[in-house]
C-alpha cells in the first residue's frame, strides 16, 4: 500500500511553500493523523527597513528647518509690531519692555539650555525646546496688554536658544569632521531663511486672518516638526534606516558600538583652552550679527533713503546672502578637503579670507553714495560674516560631551555682549553716525581669527573625542 503524500499546508501558509521545502525557514513543528512530521511556517515576518542613502543630509535638513522655524516665531512679533501698537494701544518704551523680556531670558537660558542639551541629548533636547517655543508663540495669540505680550517673550526667549547648542551637537553625533563645517552652515543656514521668510508669510496670514492668528499657525508648524523629529532622529549606532557604509564614514575615528561618553564637569571645561577660543570667537562675532539684523534697515532708511516700500522690496537680499555665506563657509572647506587639504588648513583659509574682506566691505558701505551699491556692500559683509562660521568651531574642537554646555556659555556671553553693544551702537548712531559703528565691525573677525590660533594653535584633523583635553 503506497505511503501518504503530507498534507498541504494551509492556503494562506502558501508563499513560504518553497522557502520551506528548501529549509530556509524552520518553524516549530506540528502533525497532522498518518502522516510524518512537516515544520510550520513562523506566525510573523520580521524585514529590516530599507537603508536611506545620505541619511546624514536628511537629518541636517531637519536642523534647518527647526533653525527657519526658530527666527519665523521669532520675528513674527517684529513684522507685526506696529499693527500690534496701532490696536491695543502701547507706546514704543512699552515695546522695548517686550523685546528687552526675550533679550533677557534668551542670554540666561543659552548657558543653561546648553548644559540641559549635554545632559538630555540632542533627540529629546529638540522635542522639549520646539514644543516649548511652539507654545509660547501660540500664547500670543490670548495676549491683551504689555505685560501678556512681554510674558510669552520671555518664555520664547526661555525656549528658542536650546535651536543651537542642539544643532550643533546634533550635526558633532551625525557627520564626521571633515564635513562638520557644511553640516552646520546648513543648520545655521535656516536662520536667515527664516528671518526672510517671516515678513512675506507673518503678513499675509495677518492680513488674510488677522495678526493673532498669525501667531497661531507660525507655532503650530513646531508641533508638525516635533512629530517627525521623533520618529526620524536615532544616533548613528541605533538608527535602522542608516546603511552600514554611512555608519563607517559617520564614526570615523570614533569606536563604533562605544558606549555614551559621560557629561563634562564644569570644572574640566572651563580649564580647557578650546572652550575660551569658542566663548572668545562668539563674544566679538555675535554683536556684528546683531548689528547686521537689527540696524540694517535703519541704515538703508535714514542714510540711503530707502522708504518702506524699498525696504519691504529689497530687505530680504541681505538675509539671502547671509544664508548663501553660511552654507559656503562649510562648502568651500569641504571640497578643500576633498581635494586633500587638511581641516585645519582649509576651515583657517576661509576664515582669513572672510576677515580681511571685511575691513573692505565695512569701509565701502560707509562711503556709499548710491543705494544699490549700498546694498551690494551690505549684502556681501553679511556673507563674509557668516562665512567665517562661527558657530562651527565647537564641533570641531570640543569633545562631543562637552559641546551643548560650551555652545551654551558662548552663546550667553555673545548675547550679553549684543545687549552692551546695541546700546553703544544706538548712542553712536543717533550722536555721530553709522561709520565709526562699521569701523569697529570692520576687525572683529579678524581679531577673533587671532585669539583663535592662538588658543587652540589648529583644528586636529582627528574628532575632537579622540583626543585629550587641552587645559589652560
Amino acid at each position: 500500500m503506497p505511503r501518504a503524500a503530507p498534507p498541504r499546508p494551509p492556503r494562506d501558509l502558501l508563499p513560504w511553500a518553497d522557502e520551506i521545502s528548501s529549509g530556509k525557514i524552520a518553524g516549530p513543528s506540528f502533525r497532522c493523523r498518518g502522516a510524518r512530521q512537516v515544520t510550520q511556517p513562523p506566525c510573523t515576518i520580521s524585514s529590516s527597513p530599507s537603508k536611506i542613502r545620505g541619511l546624514r543630509w536628511y537629518i541636517v535638513a531637519l536642523l534647518a528647518l527647526a533653525s527657519e522655524l526658530n527666527y519665523l516665531d521669532r520675528q513674527a512679533l517684529s513684522v507685526l509690531a506696529q499693527t500690534i501698537q496701532d490696536e491695543l494701544g502701547f507706546t514704543t518704551i512699552e515695546y522695548s519692555y517686550i523685546t528687552s523680556a526675550f533679550l533677557a531670558s534668551y542670554t540666561v537660558m543659552y548657558l543653561v539650555s546648553g548644559r540641559l542639551v549635554d545632559w538630555l541629548g540632542s533627540r529629546k533636547s529638540f522635542s522639549i525646546f520646539v514644543t516649548g517655543w511652539s507654545i509660547a508663540t501660540i500664547l500670543h495669540f490670548f495676549a491683551r496688554s504689555p505685560f501678556h505680550f512681554a510674558a510669552c517673550r520671555f518664555l520664547l526667549g526661555a525656549t528658542e536658544p536650546a535651536n543651537f547648542p542642539a544643532g550643533v551637537k546634533a550635526v558633532s553625533e551625525w557627520f564626521p569632521m571633515r564635513e562638520r563645517a557644511l553640516a552646520v552652515g546648513l543648520f545655521n543656514a535656516g536662520t536667515a531663511i527664516g528671518a526672510g521668510l517671516a515678513a512675506p508669510v507673518v503678513s499675509v496670514i495677518a492680513l488674510t486672518l488677522g495678526w493673532r492668528w498669525a501667531f497661531v499657525i507660525t507655532g503650530g508648524l513646531g508641533f508638525l516638526w516635533v512629530i517627525v523629529w521623533h520618529f526620524a532622529y536615532r544616533l548613528p549606532p541605533e538608527h535602522p534606516r542608516l546603511s552600514d557604509e554611512e555608519k563607517t564614514l559617520i564614526l570615523d575615528g570614533r569606536a563604533a558600538g562605544a558606549p555614551p561618553v559621560p557629561m563634562l564637569a564644569w570644572s574640566k571645561i572651563l580649564r580647557m583652552r578650546a572652550t575660551w577660543a569658542c566663548v572668545f570667537a562668539r563674544m566679538l562675532t555675535d554683536p556684528v550679527t546683531y548689528l547686521f539684523v537689527f540696524w540694517t534697515p535703519k541704515y538703508l532708511q535714514e542714510v540711503q533713503g530707502f522708504d518702506l516700500k524699498d525696504i519691504g522690496k529689497f530687505s530680504w537680499i541681505p538675509f539671502v546672502a547671509l544664508a548663501l555665506g553660511n552654507i559656503a563657509g562649510g562648502l568651500v572647506p569641504n571640497r578643500l578637503v576633498r581635494l586633500g587639504w587638511t581641516v585645519n588648513r582649509a576651515r583657517m583659509s576661509v576664515m582669513l579670507l572672510a576677515s580681511l574682506a571685511m575691513p573692505v566691505l565695512c569701509f565701502s558701505i560707509t562711503r556709499a553714495t548710491v543705494p544699490a551699491i549700498a546694498l551690494t556692500c551690505i549684502s556681501l559683509a553679511m556673507f563674509c560674516h557668516a562665512a567665517w562660521a562661527n558657530m562651527t568651531l565647537p564641533a570641531e574642537i570640543l569633545p562631543s560631551n562637552a559641546i551643548g554646555s560650551v555652545t551654551g556659555l558662548a552663546g550667553a556671553l555673545g548675547g550679553v555682549m549684543g545687549i552692551v553693544t546695541q546700546t553703544a551702537i544706538g548712542w553712536t548712531v543717533q550722536n555721530l553716525s553709522f561709520t565709526p559703528v562699521f569701523a569697529v565691525a570692520a576687525f572683529m573677525h579678524l581679531s577673533a581669527l587671532i585669539g583663535v590660533k592662538l588658543l587652540i594653535g589648529k583644528i586636529s584633523q582627528r574628532p575632537p573625542e579622540a583626543d585629550a583635553p587641552t587645559s589652560a
